[in-house]
């Protein structure tokens, strides 16, 4: 009976609540902000150059995009998008695209937050996210605890156990390797990493996410390259399916949308508040909370517009061989068919780097919220360390739906908190997203400073944006 409660529950809010609700909060920031993902695109991309720097109490914008990215970027870039089209055709990748593209905007605005309601923990290191914003900027504590439940629930003990079943289950169809062979090499990678706390996290994803990406795009556009006079003929397609332009009486555009605006929802997690915990690490330059709401943009350009988007043009350019494989079959397949058996590896590898570095995402944004649920000492680490560490041995090995319902369940529910929120917060978005373009029209770098009333009215950390107040 629960689990049927369970899944009901999900039902309404994965099937339509949170769809309309993310996808109308991209939009509805879209306007208050003025376009600024389309405004200020390339102000995105200038910013990378000085993403580098950084002080002792936090680490740099470059490490909180390739964190939120290791995150963002998971095994579903190469399942999921595959799934999508296979449930809701070429038109799907379009729509796809429509919901990164106005959700770049919702992930300025919680990245935004997240950075302006930011504190230092006992250590003296940036902490932050919604539960922070939720509680300073709303004084709603105990909806904070509620959201910080949520998610530790969801990446503290079950998304990273997802992860690794996808990524053992892919070395055991490629290679033939014991699943539980793999979850203990990655469990024990994982603890190496996750030991030496956020910063040890940043570094290796500084490192990691830029190398998969990199190779992952440029076999993409090899392929591509090689197919590059039917390209013009799969964005036709993709843009006549979504619109239902190629069926009679649109019957698949219905698919078509759901298919596109759930797997975008799912990849670029903008709405969910899980980024902003990436975001309010760092110690951002220029010094100004909108540049780590410029750099986040990113994150979901790169995650969805990208690599999603590398994903469906060797699927689609592989399409129509009369394959009837499904999910990562399907992605593996393809790459195959286009540059031999190679290909299928090729995808496993990629499988276990974005997987991995999923895992590891996923305990930061955990451990972010230990403050607020009073478990943020040495029993509450160790107890978030040991849990985490043995849910992965678990999902290398075990079936996981029931577990999957519960975690989709409290990322429902803590997104439909965030979204509430941001759109309660608009006006801090705006007036702040206004003082930063302000300064930089005058040709000055950006530097937040807020006045003494505005530190009063807005019920900012001491010490964080001026020395003293």
């Amino acid at each position: 009976m629960i689990e049927q409660w369970i899944g009901t529950i999900n039902g309404y809010l994965w099937g339509s609540i949170l769809i309309y609700l993310l996808t109308g909060c991209g939009i509805w920031f879209t306007v208050r902000l003025k376009g600024l993902q389309f405004s200020h695109f390339f102000h995105m991309f200038a910013l990378l150059k000085s993403s580098r720097q950084h002080s002792s109490r936090g680490i740099s914008s470059f490490q909180a995009l390739c964190t939120s990215l290791a995150a963002r970027v998971g095994t579903g870039n190469l399942m999921g998008v595959a799934l999508a089209i296979s449930l809701g055709g070429a038109g799907a990748v379009f729509w796809m695209w429509v919901i990164a593209l106005v959700g770049m905007a919702t992930a300025f605005a919680e990245s935004t937050l997240g950075q302006l309601y930011k504190e230092t923990d006992d250590s003296g290191n940036f902490r932050g996210g919604p539960a922070y914003y939720i509680s300073k900027g709303l004084g709603m504590p105990k909806l904070a605890v509620l959201f910080s439940l949520c998610l530790f629930l969801g990446y503290g003990f079950v998304f990273g156990s997802v992860q690794t079943n996808s990524i053992t289950d892919a070395f055991h169809g490629s290679f033939g390797i014991a699943p539980l062979i793999t979850g203990i090499i990655i469990t024990s990678l994982t603890a190496i990493i996750i030991l030496g706390g956020l910063k040890s996290i940043a570094r290796f994803a500084e490192l990691v996410v830029p190398f998969m990406g990199i190779a992952y795009f440029a076999v993409s556009m090899s392929v591509i390259g090689m197919n590059i006079e039917l390209i013009p003929g799969i964005f036709a397609d993709i843009v006549s399916s979504a619109f239902g332009l190629k069926e009679a009486g649109g019957g698949l555009v219905g698919a078509a949308v759901v298919q596109g605006v759930k797997r975008g929802l799912y990849s670029n997690e903008a709405g969910m508040g899980s980024s902003p915990q990436a975001a309010a690490a760092a110690d951002p330059y220029p010094p100004h909370p909108v540049s780590q709401g410029y750099i986040q943009m990113l994150a979901v350009f790169f995650d969805t517009i990208v690599i999603c988007s590398c994903t469906a043009f060797i699927i689609l350019l592989f399409k129509d061989t009369g394959t009837d494989a499904q999910g990562i079959k399907l992605t593996q397949q393809a790459l195959a068919y286009q540059v031999g058996d190679w290909g299928t590896y090729f995808i496993t590898i990629a499988i276990l780097l974005f997987g991995f570095t999923s895992i590891v995402a996923c305990y930061a944004y955990a451990d972010a919220n230990l403050k607020y649920l009073k478990m943020d000492n040495f029993a509450g680490r160790w107890f978030l360390r040991i849990g985490f560490l043995s849910m992965l041995i678990f999902g290398s090995v075990a079936s996981l739906p029931e577990v999957i319902a519960l975690a989709d369940l409290s990322t429902g529910v803590m997104t439909l908190i965030n979204v509430s929120v941001l759109f309660l917060l608009t006006k801090v978005v705006v007036n702040i997203t206004k003082d930063y373009h302000s300064q930089h029209t005058k040709g000055q770098l950006p530097n937040y400073q807020p006045s003494d009333q505005e530190h009063k009215t807005l019920n900012l950390t001491k010490g964080i944006w001026r020395d003293k107040v």
